[in-house]
């Protein structure tokens, strides 16, 4: 089983939330809509002006919006038996694409062999301030943080540590070159199933805040301590805007700039 050469964050939006929520996230990041794809055009990419997306959308049938992740690997199909000796399972397979799998604590992923390899820059704003998303917070039930980090940590082969700012967190360190970073936090609730939710690293928060805000987000809370702003985007999901400073890969040491 090879490591993951790429990961990609899927926001999942129930039909009602589709089209309007793919349009906040193309806001938000500054990357336009690829045309839609798929059986019933369920699927688009955000696409970078430079670099490869790491950031999809998928029309789903019901429920409520909620992410997933595309792990990149060599090897869905070997990968999918690695998975289940570390205590995650098979949900389906789509022969020839890729294979739906989940982690011990339920959380979806797909298993894709897709190769993709350069990070996009930060975006930088009208005012100066620049921001990518490019982390994706595994919410995870107390009763299930042990056994799911080290899951994350073996399916990846990176290195698994603690965070400096706050006891309940812990990181994966990513290669240089994979654009998505995860956070793997751990929830008070001892039982549940885990959720996922993106992360935006500004170099201004409170201007990056009245941003969102302009496209249609709305402010949740403040953590105490001022690391990151809690927002709700219009389909309802949670993410949060956070102080980790923006980086481009070695390729893009510097940032790309969008229009007014």
């Amino acid at each position: 089983m090879s490591t993951p050469s790429w990961l990609t964050a899927f926001i999942d939006l129930p039909a009602a939330e589709h089209e309007r929520g793919g349009e906040f996230w193309s806001g938000v990041t500054g990357w336009p809509l690829s045309p839609p794809r798929g059986d019933t055009d369920e699927f688009t990419t955000l696409l970078p002006a430079d670099g490869d997306p790491h950031l999809k959308v998928q029309r789903v049938g019901d429920g409520r919006a909620r992410t997933h992740l595309d792990v990149h690997v060599a090897d869905p199909e070997a990968t999918l038996a690695r998975v289940e000796e570390l205590g995650g399972g098979l949900v389906e397979r789509h022969p020839g694409s890729y294979v739906v799998a989940r982690s011990p604590g339920g959380y979806p992923f797909c298993l894709v062999g897709e190769r993709l390899a350069r990070r996009a820059a930060p975006v930088t704003w009208p005012g100066g301030h620049a921001s990518i998303v490019d982390q994706l917070c595994l919410d995870i039930p107390a009763g299930h943080f042990a056994a799911e980090t080290r899951f994350w940590a073996d399916l990846t082969g990176w290195d698994l540590r603690s965070s400096t700012v706050r006891e309940e967190f812990a990181y994966l360190v990513r290669p240089r070159e994979i654009a998505l970073r995860l956070l793997l936090q751990r929830l008070d609730d001892t039982d549940g199933v885990v959720r996922g939710h993106l992360d935006v690293a500004t170099t201004d928060r409170q201007a990056e805040v009245r941003r969102h805000e302009a496209l249609g987000a709305t402010r949740s809370a403040t953590q105490s301590g001022g690391h990151w702003t809690v927002m709700r985007d219009p389909a309802g999901a949670a993410y949060c805007i956070t102080d980790r400073q923006p980086r481009s890969s070695a390729q893009h040491a510097r940032t790309s700039s969008t229009p007014t």
